[in-house]
């Protein structure tokens, strides 16, 4: 149970991280800092997780490049999706 708590804090955290790192290189494109860190946050946590479903990749190695890829890739998304 603690595991998985610890995984699923690192994947949030980790995908927080990458959603402010896609907010501050598209300064235009930036849904703030609450916003790119709920965004991120929630992107990590569904890109890791999807990650670990297929198989592709494992352990902490896996779940934080797929956390900082799904943060990433939702904030980009949605913030394109929004026209910002």
């Amino acid at each position: 149970m603690e595991g998985q708590l610890m995984t699923w804090v690192v994947r949030l955290l980790i995908g927080a991280v990458g959603g402010n790192v896609v907010g501050a290189l598209m300064k235009d494109k930036s849904l703030g800092l609450l916003g790119n860190t709920i965004c991120g946050g929630l992107g990590g946590s569904g890109g890791a997780a999807i990650l670990a479903a297929l198989g592709v990749g494992g352990g902490m190695i896996g779940d934080i490049a797929g956390a900082g890829v799904g943060g990433c890739l939702l904030m980009a998304i949605v913030s394109l999706i929004k026209g910002r």
